[in-house]
């Protein structure tokens, strides 16, 4: 299917689909911050750049929009053109190979999709609460962290 815009039109509507700071995100942010949760954005310094750091916790949250990440990418994979499915699929593939890394490193990962968001964002917030304020989670980050000390000593 061809395009309808012209180059610069196309150019100019990708240019303000955001990246960073996107609607889903900064209300998971305000609710986060309302609920007493205490947060690091968009850590470089970690796979993928998570939009959400508790660094205490060890827990990162990821707020990715549907069509970006590939919701049920299957599903609809057909009905796009070979350029959107390969970016898509080259999405998906990122976004678990950061999953990937960030586990081994001992880091919980949430993901939360654009359409939980705007359904239920407080079902949302208490799914990262309830993973932030774990006591188990507690438990182990203060026995690494007097691991840490012991082998500083």
């Amino acid at each position: 299917m061809a395009d309808n815009l012209t180059p610069a039109q196309r150019s100019y509507m990708m240019s303000r689909v955001r990246s960073k700071d996107t609607t889903p995100e900064l209300a998971i942010r305000k609710l986060a911050h309302a609920h007493g949760l205490r947060f690091r954005k968009h850590c470089r310094w970690l796979p993928g750049c998570p939009d959400l750091v508790f660094v205490r916790s060890q827990v990162v949250v990821f707020v990715d929009g549907d069509y970006w990440h590939g919701w049920r990418f299957p599903a609809w994979r057909d009905n796009l053109g070979a350029y959107w499915k390969e970016k898509i699929e080259n999405n998906r593939r990122r976004d678990a190979r950061n999953f990937n890394q960030l586990r081994k490193a001992g880091w919980i990962v949430i993901r939360i999709w654009e359409h939980q968001v705007e359904r239920d964002p407080e079902g949302c917030v208490s799914q990262i609460e309830r993973m932030v304020r774990s006591p188990e989670r507690a438990l182990a980050n203060n026995r690494l962290q007097r691991t840490a000390l012991a082998r500083r000593r």
